[in-house]
């Protein structure tokens, strides 16, 4: 004779606390299981504490002392009130706020223009002529900063030769205030513009086909599909480059250095060139601090009004 035995559910209480278990076990399994990834992002993680936020701690901290005879004494806002009387600091922000107000809208322009013809079914050899536009992005700042100075030389430069065979004079590319900022201007405007245009290009290829055509079909011209397609459409990227050529004006250095030196008569002077010459020269690594971190707070101000000003209305 068998005896069958009976299993009894489980009670009420059992089941709500298995209830109340589950998620317990859910967040201890899912922490399990991104322990390897962790692990894994360890190096990178105190690589960039070791790199980069050790060093901007320090400065921070190192803009509050002035150091002399090797020994750093704590000034308080000091060196930042040395600013307001320095004279070459107001100079170096005025030529990156004139570059950044000449360059930047010239080179979103030639981007714009470049990316939209460059998207064009009709143009043949399109992947030729994206990649001749992108290659300035690729050469080196010192390289092609190097080759500028060689052409721009007043005697014998390539370009002043060029000048003379169509009947105008030498110009003192590099001597000149004006025409130091031109060459400046120019030399980062080809070196830039292709990097931006293939990011645009990016943005253009995003725009679904279909709103073209219903453009077309409603009759909307090019310059109507341009003006109320694709800018609007492209809104988003153009914030993104407009905000990183802005960072990118205000910290120019490598051009200044090797095209100008910042002369002649600190026309092409910038913050960081301003900056590494105090450190580095003088060294005055305080007041060098103070004035890296006046020109981050002065770079996030005006990405902040960039943003503002060019964000989607609603």
């Amino acid at each position: 004779m068998t005896v069958a035995t009976v299993r009894r559910p489980p009670a009420e209480g059992s089941r709500d606390e298995s209830r109340r278990d589950a998620p317990r076990t859910g967040r201890r399994l899912a922490a399990r299981m991104q322990r390897p990834g962790m692990w894994f992002a360890l190096p990178a993680a105190a690589l960039l504490v070791l790199f980069f936020a050790y060093p901007l701690a320090v400065s921070l901290l190192q803009s509050f002392f002035r150091t002399s005879g090797g020994v750093s004494t704590f000034v308080g806002f000091d060196q930042y009130a040395r600013m307001l009387r320095d004279p070459l600091v107001l100079k170096s922000l005025g030529n990156a706020l004139l570059i950044l107000v000449v360059q930047v809208p010239i080179m979103m322009a030639l981007a714009v223009g470049l990316a939209y013809l460059l998207n064009q079914a009709w143009l043949r050899f399109r992947a030729g002529f994206r990649l001749l536009t992108f290659l300035p992005a690729i050469t080196t700042l010192v390289a092609y900063s190097v080759v500028f100075r060689v052409i721009m030389t007043t005697d014998g430069g390539l370009l002043n030769q060029f000048l003379a065979l169509c009947g105008a004079g030498p110009i003192d590319w590099l001597n000149n205030e004006w025409w130091a900022r031109v060459a400046v201007i120019a030399s980062i405007t080809w070196r830039w513009t292709g990097y931006n245009m293939v990011i645009i290009l990016a943005g253009l290829q995003a725009i679904p086909p279909e709103l073209y055509e219903a453009a077309r079909i409603d009759g909307a011209g090019r310059w109507q599909i341009f003006r109320h397609i694709v800018v609007p459409q492209l809104r988003p990227v153009l914030i993104f480059t407009s905000v990183t050529s802005t960072i990118g004006a205000l910290q120019l250095f490598d051009e200044n250095f090797i095209l100008t030196g910042g002369g002649p008569n600190n026309a092409t002077l910038t913050p960081v060139l301003y900056l590494y010459k105090i450190g580095f020269q003088q060294f005055d690594f305080g007041y060098a601090s103070a004035i890296a971190w006046m020109l981050v707070i002065l770079t996030g101000i005006i990405a902040v009004i960039q943003f503002r000003i060019m964000r989607e209305k609603p």
